[in-house]
């Protein structure tokens, strides 16, 4: 009997093995097991079917799958996710529920160079890693630019993990009134979409392959009424992997925004961030350094909690544009979870978006 000391990859193979498919076999025989993990009683894995109809089918496989391992001795909680390799169902039905597209989202990616109508200018906002306040920031600076008078709009390329559609305060899903394009919502003065307005609940997790990340931007890019546009902003996945690559190589991007915190971690990901935009040839229109100081609210005192300066003196010594910097605050986080960016509001930190903001139209123009 497997304990939490001797549980293995093999004795969770073993239990699949007597999970049997409806058409013959069973799961590894057949090879449909992927990303099996175990770490200590906690075991993960995902079936991956060949199409979309054959997940369905395999639903009550997935059940006895959970069943078989967590009847292991030593499984002390199980994840089992189902998923196709193909393009996945649609993420529901014009006119139907919630007004949701009935296109298909996530399909691979079209072959070529697109265009998107309507839009002056495609603007990349990136990060070398996670946890810096990207979209934050991508929001607050969409809703400062459309303050300033520019029209705006904001795309939450971050599929894995949107965070928009709350950063906004949009939970209505867009509609698609023919099947083939969707209406996006207007929030704050911005046209906004999202991957998370297209799940049917808000914690729901994608599942998908490269192919089918790249496939769902082209969409959400090209199949979004945008309208005319003086710029639209793309919140980017944290990182350098094949949502940046899709973006630089297959749209006409009139530059990229990299934003860090000024600790020397979190620059050093964000050097490799700026080598990656100049390796696609993606002009960088600046750096935005977040979480700048700390002000305490009860005795003013101020901190430099991840260092002092660092962005500034990264983007002089590369000779890029400086475009300011961003204090850590209570009333930013607070205005992002209640669904109104802070730059919606008449406070300091409003102000330093908006001086940001006219310093990237300057940039621009």
């Amino acid at each position: 009997m497997a304990t939490q000391e001797t549980l293995s990859r093999e004795a969770v193979l073993d239990a699949l093995r007597g999970v049997a498919l409806p058409d013959g076999g069973d799961l590894v025989s057949r090879d449909l097991v992927r990303a099996l993990a175990v770490a200590g009683g906690a075991v993960r894995f995902v079936i991956e079917t060949d199409s979309p109809e054959a997940a369905k089918a395999l639903a009550p496989v997935r059940a006895r799958a959970e069943a078989a391992v967590a009847a292991l001795d030593g499984v002390s909680q199980v994840s089992v996710a189902l998923t196709a390799h193909g393009p996945p169902p649609s993420l529901g039905k014009g006119g139907g529920k919630g007004g949701a597209p009935a296109m298909k989202i996530g399909r691979h990616p079209t072959a070529g160079p697109n265009a998107v109508p309507g839009v002056r200018r495609i603007i990349a906002i990136g990060s070398g890693k996670g946890g810096v306040g990207k979209s934050t920031v991508s929001a607050n600076l969409a809703v400062a630019l459309a303050r300033e008078g520019w029209r705006v709009g904001l795309l939450d390329a971050d599929i894995y993990g949107p965070s928009q559609p709350r950063m906004m305060g949009v939970t209505k899903r867009p509609s698609s009134p023919d099947g083939k394009e969707i209406i996006p919502p207007v929030a704050h003065g911005v046209t906004m979409i999202s991957i998370g307005l297209l799940l049917r609940e808000e914690d729901e997790a994608v599942i998908w392959r490269g192919p089918m990340l790249m496939g769902a931007l082209q969409q959400l890019l090209t199949q979004v009424r945008w309208g005319e546009l003086d710029a639209l902003l793309v919140d980017m996945p944290p990182g350098t992997g094949d949502i940046q690559l899709t973006l630089c190589q297959k749209f006409d991007l009139a530059g990229a925004i990299v934003v860090s915190t000024p600790q020397d971690v979190a620059l050093l990901d964000a050097r490799k961030a700026l080598k990656a935009f100049g390796t696609l040839k993606t002009p960088v229109l600046g750096l935005i350094e977040n979480m700048s100081t700390f002000i305490c609210p009860k005795c003013g005192h101020e901190e430099h909690i991840f260092g002092e300066g660092g962005v500034k003196r990264e983007a002089k010594r590369l000779g890029l544009p400086f475009l300011g910097e961003l204090p850590l605050a209570v009333e930013v986080r607070l205005a992002g979870d209640g669904g109104v960016p802070v730059a919606a509001t008449d406070s300091p930190v409003a102000d330093a978006y908006r001086r940001m903001a006219r310093r990237l139209i300057e940039t621009c123009d």
